[in-house]
């Protein structure tokens, strides 16, 4: 029996060519999943894509969809929701793609508030070209770029997307399925820059270099080291340390987007022409 969320997928490109145990499958899922709860049109959705791991989720969505030069997704995006503010656009990144090459693209989405869903499928890893550190592989991770650990202080995405203007930025994981569909949904709903980190698990580039098991014991890392956002704010500073991170709605505010924004500045310079 065919699921609902089934027909959002291209059957014909099915199976992907994630690694077994890659939590990928899991983010592009909960991605469907939220579309359907808010009932949007496939007929009016895009989904855009940069390069990686992550990225390859355009492909097997049945969607109009782009899949973009590596860090570009945001621009490209840009350009469609400019083009065409009626449309949903969602962007599909990973760590690399969206705050490394893609980091100055990510930070002045986030200042313009222009009104894209931006996910990103964070394995804090370059999975797909080699086993690369990341900007947010953790200090001490192995990595090929890093065999005695990463020395490098690692991005928080969801705190960077807010100092930069974002208007939703919430953070969710692999285990966590029903709460990361509930986020996404949040920032589809959301007019303006909406920004979901989806912590996932890889089990081969990541998971091998740093011992940590099967894929289930990575999503059972994901269960006993992620705090809900109300529990978080009550912990003590002191117990705010080690592997334990915080998921949640970290920001929701109003304010213009960019295409509205957009459309007065064209209605000025008409008045002006005249």
């Amino acid at each position: 029996m065919e699921r609902s969320y089934e027909k959002y997928f291209r059957q014909n490109r099915l199976p992907h060519l994630w690694c077994p145990g890659c939590g990928n499958g899991i983010a592009m899922k909960a991605i469907v999943q939220a579309i359907e709860k808010k009932g949007l049109s496939q007929d009016n959705t895009v989904i855009v894509s940069g390069i990686g791991c992550s990225s390859r989720a355009s492909g097997y969505m049945d969607f109009d969809t782009l899949h973009t030069a590596h860090g570009r997704a945001i621009p490209f995006a840009t350009g469609i929701k400019l083009a065409n503010p009626d449309l949903n656009v969602v962007v599909i990144t990973g760590d690399g793609d969206c705050t490394a090459i893609g980091g100055n693209h990510f930070i002045h989405g986030c200042r313009r508030n222009v009104d894209l869903t931006v996910v990103l499928f964070n394995n804090e890893i370059y999975g797909m070209t080699g086993g690369q550190a990341s900007p947010m592989t953790p200090l001490g991770k192995k990595a090929t770029t890093a065999p005695y650990g990463s020395v490098d202080r690692t991005f928080d995405a969801c705190k960077l997307a807010e100092a930069a203007g974002a208007t939703y930025v919430a953070r969710s994981t692999a285990f966590h399925v029903n709460h990361l569909v509930d986020m996404i949904a949040g920032g589809l709903d959301n007019k303006g820059f909406s920004f979901i980190e989806a912590c996932v698990q890889c089990p081969t580039a990541y998971g091998r270099k740093n011992k940590m098991g099967s894929p289930a014991n990575m999503l059972k890392w994901m269960r006993d080291n992620a705090v809900m956002k109300a529990a978080w704010d009550k912990l003590p500073d002191d117990k705010k340390t080690g592997e334990k991170f915080p998921i949640g709605v970290f920001y929701s505010a109003a304010a213009t987007d960019y295409d509205t924004a957009y459309d007065a500045v064209i209605e000025r310079a008409g008045g002006a022409a005249k």
